[in-house]
């Protein structure tokens, strides 16, 4: 069918990310330095994610394409909770698309939560890594300002779709590759993780087009160069998704890279490192 549909000027883009967050669908990846169209059902072709591209780099254009799935979406936004939920009903409510925010409110009352409070929907799954758990002897008080330590991260963006392999801050370095929840269970993640490395982080069990994360691996082993990779992944079974992702990436690269693996319990303590 022919629709409208959002538009990419490469040579005006610069990878920047800006424009991801403006798009609750995920139909926008950043791909080797580039934001790129990686879902055309997913793509409303509204263009919100034009407001925010300060290069200009994003306009529509009425071209053929498979039509938009609402129901699609929102099978892959429930996951992401309530925020990324209320964004993306606030954005067809604001562009007044009122037949696809029907059917977004109607797929919700079918998963059985309230459409009002926009209650985040359990995962499906059951999986170990999403029972409730009480980690004794931790107050959750403020410590002294004296206390504080200085943050170590020495780059930005982190998230692994946002990240381009051909950055300087990756090049020769040694990268950790983190599970998302990694840098909250672990209280000294910085001093421990981040001091003299470079770092992408992700979640194999949330994160959407994790194929493309494999040929991010495998551009920072080859065009990066890294000297190690380093995957700090939890406990939690769904967690060693991440390491499937980085050894199939130096898999397929030229050439070969120390592989580490680290893993964190769910109370904060190291369980196991390894050379794979």
């Amino acid at each position: 069918m022919k629709r409208k549909m959002i538009k990419i000027d490469e040579e005006k883009c610069t990878g920047c990310g800006e424009c991801i967050p403006d798009c609750p669908e995920g139909a926008l990846q950043i791909i080797d330095g580039k934001a790129r169209l990686v879902s055309e059902i997913f793509c409303d072709g509204l263009g919100a994610c034009i407001r925010s591209c300060p290069s200009d780099a994003i306009t529509t254009e009425e071209r053929e394409a498979a039509p938009y799935d609402e129901r699609k979406v929102m099978e892959k936004i429930i996951t992401k909770g309530e925020k990324t939920v209320k964004a993306h009903l606030k954005h067809l409510e604001e562009h007044g698309e009122k037949g696809y925010l029907k059917e977004a409110r109607k797929f919700l009352k079918e998963k059985g939560f309230s459409v009002d409070e926009q209650a985040t929907p359990p995962l499906p799954c059951g999986c170990p890594g999403t029972s409730a758990a009480v980690i004794k002897g931790r107050s959750g008080k403020e410590e002294p300002a004296s206390c504080e330590s200085p943050s170590m991260l020495g780059h930005w963006p982190v998230q692994l779709h946002l990240v381009s392999p051909g950055a300087a801050y990756f090049k020769g370095r040694d990268v950790i590759l983190a599970a998302d929840c990694t840098a909250f269970a672990c209280g000294d993640f910085h001093r421990r993780f981040l001091k003299g490395k470079s770092i992408a982080v992700a979640c194999p069990k949330l994160d959407s087009g994790t194929d493309l994360y494999t040929e991010k691996i495998k551009a920072l082993a080859d065009e990066a160069e890294i000297n190690t990779l380093t995957v700090v992944i939890m406990e939690v079974p769904c967690c060693r998704g991440l390491v499937s992702i980085a050894q199939e990436g130096l898999k397929k690269a030229r050439r070969k890279v120390p592989l580490k693996l680290t893993v964190v319990g769910i109370s904060g303590d190291i369980l196991s490192e390894e050379w794979l």
